[in-house]
């Protein structure tokens, strides 16, 4: 059995690596067990793009700083998100963002997921105290009144006082150590791609509430776009099987022309969208974040600054106590009181949100775009919206 550690988080994709560096800097012994290294791109300029983006919130950015993280991204691959445009389903109602009424910078930074993931792992290994376990596969978890043991799939024993389960929605941690939770399928795709567009587009996110779903468009660096499309299953298929032109011609249709022609420069992939909820995230020496901890609709794109900021309030709680006992199940109750709220309330408006602009009835949508157009002109209640948007870890 290898020596025994504080800390073994399951799962190296963003949640989990940005925690076993937050860790680490915390003085603890940490070990990350991941099935495969992510495909390195170095942030070059002319890497292909990356179908799957995130919009980092400002706390969630300043977080990724403080791990060495955010210095290691190549600003060319970076764009700054300086206003929000809202639209209704009418075509008419609207609300407004703007980092300059908000008083900061930047509402966000978009940043493609290989390009965040490998800096992360740039610092992992340039940390050197991470023991990174890769390729490796979970098979086993007990859980002792002392101690966590994982079993792996090459035979190999470890030992921690406490066991991180970062290993996304699906998550074999979750289900090894027991934990119920709940898995609302909405029936509806993800579907993404990248678009060259022949008007800038000034920094600004742009989101539709259509009949036939959600659609955003996100700031890419140059006068490119990237599009999530938030869509019932068979209308999401459907999309998916388009030829390149055909599929640019309906978003740009969808956008109502905005940025002018769109060019596909990443083919559109699709991925199926579930709220999932955890009512107890943690137990004697095991606890989850990110996405094995709470799924969330990606219309409001917080998803992952709710998972960095797990990573972070987990390692805050744990160096508050020190490395005598980081699995006792006490401590491990002030880190899930202390995330509860923000994730509860992020699961409550956008679950609120797709069923409201989702729901046939006429009435609801006299109502609900109603309610968009009075919320960008009550100040306090928009103000309210912005900062939360511009939360994240923090």
């Amino acid at each position: 059995m290898d020596s025994p550690f504080d800390v073994v988080v399951v799962g190296g994709g963003l949640t989990g690596a940005s925690c076993a560096l937050a860790l680490d800097r915390a003085g603890l012994a940490v070990a990350l067990v991941e099935g495969g290294e992510p495909a390195p791109t170095n942030g070059r300029v002319d890497a292909d793009w990356d179908s799957r983006i995130y919009a980092i919130s400002p706390g969630s950015a300043a977080f990724l700083a403080e791990l060495g993280v955010w210095s290691r991204l190549a600003p060319t691959r970076l764009a700054p998100v300086s206003a929000m445009h809202i639209r209704g389903d009418d075509g008419i109602s609207e609300l407004r963002f703007s980092a300059y009424e908000a008083g900061v910078a930047q509402l966000a930074w978009i940043v493609e997921s290989g390009h965040l993931q490998h800096a992360l792992w740039d610092a992992l290994a340039q940390g050197g105290r991470v023991a990174r376990l890769c390729p490796a596969q979970v098979t086993g978890l007990t859980l002792a009144p002392k101690e966590a043991r994982l079993f792996l799939q090459d035979g190999r024993e470890l030992s921690a006082r406490l066991v991180v389960g970062a290993d996304g929605a699906r998550s074999r941690i979750r289900a090894l150590a027991q934990l119920p939770f709940r898995d609302k399928d909405y029936h509806q795709l993800g579907v993404v791609a990248n678009f060259a567009c022949a008007r800038p587009h000034g920094g600004i996110a742009r989101q539709w509430f259509r009949e036939d779903g959600i659609l955003a468009w996100l700031p890419l660096p140059g006068n490119r776009i990237s599009m999530v499309w938030s869509t019932p299953t068979q209308h999401g298929e459907a999309l998916l099987g388009l030829p390149p032109d055909e599929l640019a011609a309906r978003v740009e249709q969808a956008g109502a022309g905005v940025l002018g022609r769109l060019e596909v420069i990443t083919p559109a992939v699709g991925f199926p969208l579930h709220l999932i909820q955890v009512d107890r995230i943690s137990a004697s020496r095991v606890t989850l974040i990110g996405d094995a901890a709470h799924q969330v609709h990606p219309l409001a794109g917080q998803g992952v600054n709710l998972g960095f900021g797990d990573a972070q309030c987990l390692a805050q709680v744990l160096a508050s106590h020190g490395a005598r006992d980081c699995g006792d199940f006490l401590l491990l109750r002030r880190y899930e009181r202390a995330r509860k709220e923000d994730v509860i309330a992020m699961q409550a408006v956008t679950d609120g949100l797709k069923a409201l602009f989702g729901h046939p009835n006429p009435l609801l949508g006299v109502l609900r775009n109603l309610g968009l157009s009075l919320t960008g002109r009550l100040g306090p209640i928009k103000q309210l919206l912005v900062r939360h948007a511009l939360g994240g870890a923090g």
